[in-house]
């Protein structure tokens, strides 16, 4: 396999998938790559570090921006949220190709497809769990939670299906999925990480 093993975390929201790729850096000493992400690229791309947030893991909308913005004129001119997919997607490429490290979300499974090295993960739970996590971990409005999740699951899905032409969370698209309520943080960590291990033996 190499030196290098890159775990890329598709996850729902309050599945722990953040927390498990947190655990994961740590236990192989490697970096890890969240919000981080946005800033790297912003000083790769040179696009303004606002700009990625505010576009980040979402398409809608950004197409009137753009217009507005006078960035597409139509021809090979791509609409600002294509650009910032972009910056983000060689970003992702750049980092795999220079070291290890844990990347959480922006379709890193699908940048690095076809790369050895990556372990392709994604996390998903019963909706109870990520409630009661949501809120007691997030600190999310108790009374407005549900809503949360569903509104950042489908803004999720929504950028993963539209920028990969795949589904997002179906285990095809992954080398293993699991389900946080079953096997606990803790219990994640290590199945992953045997994983990982094998791979790097491999």
């Amino acid at each position: 396999m190499g030196d290098r093993v890159i775990i890329s975390i598709g996850r729902q929201y309050g599945s722990g998938g953040r927390e498990i790729g947190r655990r994961l850096a740590e236990l192989f000493n490697i970096d890890f790559y969240d919000k981080e992400l946005i800033t790297l690229a912003a000083k790769q791309s040179g696009f303004s570090e606002e700009i990625l947030k505010e576009n980040d893991e979402n398409h809608n909308g950004s197409f009137l921006y753009s217009l507005v913005m006078g960035t597409y004129a139509g021809g090979n001119n791509l609409p600002l949220n294509h650009k910032l997919f972009l910056a983000q997607f060689d970003t992702i490429k750049k980092l795999a190709e220079e070291k290890s490290c844990v990347i959480i979300g922006r379709c890193a499974d699908y940048a690095l497809e076809y790369d050895p090295n990556c372990v392709k993960v994604f996390i998903h739970a019963d909706l109870d769990s990520r409630i009661k996590r949501a809120v007691e971990v997030y600190g999310d409005d108790a009374d407005k939670v549900e809503e949360v999740i569903k509104k950042t699951d489908k803004k999720r899905e929504s950028y993963y299906n539209f920028y990969t032409g795949k589904k997002w969370g179906h285990m095809e698209n992954y080398d293993i999925t699991i389900n946080s309520t079953f096997s606990g943080i803790d219990g994640a960590v290590r199945v992953i990480a045997d994983l990982v291990r094998e791979k790097m033996n491999s």
